[in-house]
């Protein structure tokens, strides 16, 4: 794995220490389908971070690449996303490692290999 896909459902958190760089949907253009993500993210080895539920449904019957890391936490505000997502960062990478698609609640993280 190369790094992280930011879908742009995402803020950017310029605070957040990974080990792969990071991507931000934007940077693919201005608004890319996620076919278009997907692909973009296959192609480079990527891990989608998304908050949509389309891409862990996709990959279930899929194999990596891409990986994808379902946020499903709902809404909410940016500063309080970003320490969360800050706390529970470390485990999110070393669990998409190994599996093709992480879950990440508020209080649990489930995978599915």
């Amino acid at each position: 794995m190369n790094g992280f896909l930011f879908d742009q459902n995402l803020p950017r958190v310029p605070s957040l220490e990974t080990t792969l760089p990071i991507i931000q949907a934007s940077e693919l253009g201005p608004r890319p389908t996620d076919s278009e993500l997907w692909t973009y993210a296959r192609r480079h080895d990527l891990a989608i971070v998304t908050k949509d539920a389309d891409s862990s449904q996709r990959i279930i019957l899929a194999a990596p690449p891409p990986r994808v890391v379902h946020l499903r936490v709902g809404n909410m505000r940016r500063i309080e996303f970003a320490a969360w997502l800050e706390h529970v960062w470390p485990r999110i990478e070393s669990a998409v490692r190994w599996n093709k698609l992480v879950n990440v609640y508020r209080d649990r993280i489930e995978v599915v290999r």
